[in-house]
């Protein structure tokens, strides 16, 4: 019975989660390694119970969107991915919502022992304002596809995932080690939002026509085909274009940059192929380059930080 759970929590979806948290944390171990006050050091606690609140509220939005889709059909027979939990039988509807229920208790749980861990103190401004953020988080990873108003179904999910996948996961996670907020944590917080937003299009490229005919109107099923694959270059188009500018900026080196060139590299052939699908199920496996390459982004981020010292 521990399989079907396994399958449902998706876990191909999890190093593209990672990804924002590790890009953030990053950039404020870069400023806090070089920050005056010597007192101000990295918290690597902090930094885990980052990853697992993040590892949480993405389990929740893979089990929730499973849910929400079998709810409005979405997930039938014509759907081009591959098999959901309920949709194949293996999990029911009723266990998947108990199993969200559960996970968003321990979403909050975890949320809640990563403020005080980061902050120290309980109901202070900061607190509150992660607290709502937390809750945020959990709001969106439900509603996506769950209820009347699931954002997903109305073209929103892009702006969503952009805000909490990139700005939220990337700024939030700088601001829980640095304590305060900095412009050089901007760009890389864009620039990740694209690559998530990317994923999500390449999905709704894939599952394009099945979710038009059920009534889901994402984004790519308002563009049509040649419009989401002239969007998805875009995203990628701003990703790369604004990256730079802190190291243009702010930086004194430009290692951060060149550790970057190889997924550059693995992006630029992935845009080509794109461009050239004209079968929908071509789109899946670039889904999980997308999501790896991403992964990869932010670790090399890291190791050139690890070895120089500055972002």
């Amino acid at each position: 019975m521990i399989k079907p759970w396994i399958k449902a929590f998706r876990l191909r979806t999890l190093p593209l989660s990672f990804s924002n948290i590790l890009l953030g944390s990053a950039v404020a171990y870069s400023m806090l390694t070089n920050h005056p006050d010597s007192s101000l050091v990295f918290s690597w606690p902090v930094f885990g119970l980052t990853l697992l609140t993040t590892l949480l509220l993405q389990i929740l939005s893979n089990l929730a969107n499973d849910y929400g889709d079998s709810k409005k059909g979405a997930d039938n027979e014509n759907r081009i991915g591959p098999p959901r939990a309920i949709q194949s039988g293996e999990i029911t509807a009723q266990a998947m919502l108990r199993a969200i229920i559960v996970v968003s208790v321990l979403c909050l749980v975890s949320g809640l022992v990563l403020l005080y861990s980061a902050f120290a103190a309980l109901f202070t401004w900061t607190f509150i304002v992660f607290f709502v953020l937390g809750i945020a988080s959990i709001a969106a990873a439900i509603k996506y596809t769950v209820g009347k108003g699931a954002y997903g179904y109305s073209g929103l999910g892009d702006l969503f995932v952009f805000v909490f996948f990139g700005l939220v996961g990337v700024m939030g996670s700088f601001y829980l080690q640095v304590k305060e907020f900095n412009l050089v944590v901007l760009t890389p917080a864009i620039t990740m939002g694209c690559f998530s937003v990317a994923v999500l299009n390449l999905n709704n490229m894939r599952d394009r026509l099945n979710d038009q005919a059920v009534g889901k109107n994402t984004l790519a099923v308002k563009l049509g085909a040649k419009g989401a694959k002239i969007y998805h270059g875009m995203l990628f188009a701003v990703a790369y274009l604004i990256f730079p500018v802190p190291l243009l900026l702010f930086s004194n080196s430009w290692l951060p940059a060149l550790a970057v060139v190889p997924v550059g590299a693995i992006h630029a052939l992935h845009l080509v192929k794109v461009s050239r699908v004209e079968n929908p199920k071509a789109f899946d496996p670039e889904l999980k380059k997308v999501a790896l390459s991403a992964f990869l982004f932010s670790l090399l981020i890291w190791v050139s930080v690890l070895l120089d010292g500055n972002f």
